[in-house]
């Protein structure tokens, strides 16, 4: 990373703003390879030195990527003041600024949702032109026909005039479908489903390209993508489905 101001580098990492971070080094809460640190305008490189905030190590990531179970109820925002958003759910070890979901779902719809500081890279996960496909479970009011699921592969037009991209659907058990689309216009399922005469119950996102959420956690809970998960999502060719 190279040499940058010590309080630049924690307040890029947590929830502090410079001023507080310069606060915790007055107070002798900030160490640099173990020594006190009163003076936050020093530098320090976040890769080879040992910056600790409060007795703990700061570990430092320049980008940051994580998966969360939404659940309903809850917003897809950075913030609001209507309710609680999911950046609010965030257990304080995750916390930093700068974190942004890439992508919506809406207030009622539960499921995968990324939540990152890597705007390139949302940017390249959210473009139709990319082709990445998001796939749903929803349930219908009604069982879907071969009709619909043809009009749903030639792209429907929404009652606006828009048509949709193409889109997937594979009936399962019962009213439950799996659908998949390559686009994220606002409510796009409910309305693709609605041209059609049938009515979104319920609606999970189960995967971005193919990258699937955790079946481990539960609604409202979240963890860090591995390694691994985060070089799918670097590379547009791993993340296709």
């Amino acid at each position: 990373m190279g040499l940058e101001r010590l309080d630049k580098i924690i307040a890029s990492q947590c929830e502090y703003s410079r001023k507080e971070v310069r606060q915790l080094a007055r107070e002798g809460q900030i160490s640099v390879n173990g020594k006190a640190v009163k003076d936050s305008a020093i530098h320090a490189d976040a890769d080879t030195d040992k910056i600790t905030v409060c007795g703990k190590e700061l570990i430092f990531k320049k980008y940051v990527y994580i998966m969360m179970n939404k659940p309903k109820g809850v917003l897809s925002a950075s913030s609001d003041k209507r309710g609680k958003t999911v950046i609010d759910l965030l257990p304080q070890e995750l916390k930093r600024k700068n974190l942004f979901p890439a992508g919506r779902l809406d207030k009622d719809t539960t499921g995968f949702i990324l939540i990152t500081n890597n705007g390139d890279l949302a940017h390249r996960i959210l473009s139709p032109s990319n082709h990445i496909k998001k796939t749903y479970e929803a349930l219908l009011s009604k069982r879907v026909t071969s009709e619909d699921i043809e009009a749903f592969a030639q792209g429907i037009v929404l009652e606006d005039g828009i048509k949709c991209r193409p889109a997937e659907v594979v009936p399962l058990e019962g009213l439950r479908v799996i659908i998949k689309i390559c686009e994220g216009r606002f409510h796009q399922i409910k309305r693709m489903a609605a041209v059609r005469g049938n009515e979104v119950i319920e609606l999970k996102r189960l995967a971005i390209g193919s990258l699937e959420l955790d079946s481990s956690l539960a609604q409202g809970e979240c963890r860090e993508l591995t390694q691994a998960e985060v070089n799918m999502i670097e590379s547009r060719d791993k993340l296709q489905p």
